[in-house]
């Protein structure tokens, strides 16, 4: 196994990016189609498509994801990723051609680079024609592209966030991937040690790290425009399962962002975990469950790791080399 979310077999992942504009889009495709589930904790989501992830909807598989940056906005990208999986003949049968089902959702990226390109058709279709079941890129692409974090003292003072990706496997052979954008308005936290990788520094040239959750005890309140934060997540497994046991499996893998990232689920955050099951091997859910949360747990570390300075703002490897 590599290590990713490519690990699940039917997955292709694919990155669109613009690193002037600094902003992008990456799509997950499943050409033969996944049983798909859903769980929104944020409350400041943007969304589209959702519905036949629900249990009572007729179409029972999507055939893809678009996770992109750009707000509302950057939801046009859904109709490149459309298109592309049309002209193959994929989607839902409805006899003159194929629909393809493809939910969608979008983070806040405006402030960050040039606000005036958005991730749109275009970049939405070469995201799938970058599509790959190999080795994908991490850290400040795609979807990650203008990706931040620790955005209490403004995006002055934020820091870098991106995309990661990690896999893990039972002892049966069932195996579970994660891939994460991390645009989060609180920390991210090493589980491990609880040491805080990526927040709000103490100035905008500041290197010295603030506890979010401490700050917001002490009664600071968000600075300037705070309502840029999404944590976007897509869970992929070989295992079966149905629309409801993939919404169960997408609310138990939540506790990996409780794990790495502090406070999580604000109202200023429109955190979301997709779940595709590709495969028709039974697994047990709760450990699936397990399984699932460390795997998002992971992939949030490795997002902020693996980040890159863009826009004026800077990385974990920045603030890590400037304290040494």
């Amino acid at each position: 196994m590599k290590g990713q979310i490519t690990d699940i077999e039917g997955i292709r992942v694919g990155h669109c990016t613009d690193l002037q504009a600094v902003t992008g889009c990456t799509v997950l495709l499943c050409d033969e189609g996944a049983v798909g589930g859903v769980d929104i904790r944020g409350s400041a989501s943007g969304t589209r498509e959702l519905d036949p992830l629900y249990p009572l909807h007729l179409v029972e598989r999507i055939h893809g994801l678009l996770l992109a940056g750009g707000s509302a906005f950057g939801l046009d990208a859904a109709g490149g990723v459309m298109e592309y999986l049309e002209e193959r003949g994929v989607g839902f049968d409805v006899g003159v051609t194929r629909v393809p089902i493809i939910p969608a959702a979008i983070l806040f990226d405006l402030r960050v680079g040039d606000f005036r390109v958005r991730p749109d058709r275009t970049m939405g279709y070469r995201a799938c024609q970058a599509a790959t079941s190999e080795v994908i890129e991490e850290g400040s692409v795609g979807a990650g592209t203008g990706a931040t974090v620790g955005k209490l003292m403004g995006i002055e003072c934020a820091m870098k966030g991106g995309v990661g990706t990690s896999s893990l496997e039972l002892a049966n052979g069932v195996a579970v991937g994660a891939l994460v954008v991390v645009n989060a308005f609180g920390d991210v936290i090493e589980p491990e040690t609880g040491q805080i990788l990526a927040g709000p520094r103490d100035g905008p040239k500041g290197t010295n790290l603030l506890d979010t959750a401490a700050q917001m005890r002490a009664g600071v309140r968000p600075w300037g425009y705070s309502r840029e934060s999404t944590t976007l997540v897509a869970v992929a497994t070989n295992a079966m399962l149905s629309r409801v046991e993939a919404t169960k499996l997408a609310q138990q893998a939540q506790l990996g962002l409780a794990r790495t990232i502090r406070p999580v689920h604000t109202t200023l955050d429109g955190d979301a975990i997709f779940v595709l099951a590709t495969g028709h091997t039974e697994g047990d859910l709760n450990a699936l469950g397990v399984v699932a949360a460390e795997a998002v747990a992971q992939a949030v570390v490795r997002a902020i790791k693996l980040a890159t300075p863009l826009g004026g703002i800077p990385s974990f490897a920045d603030i890590s080399s400037m304290k040494s």
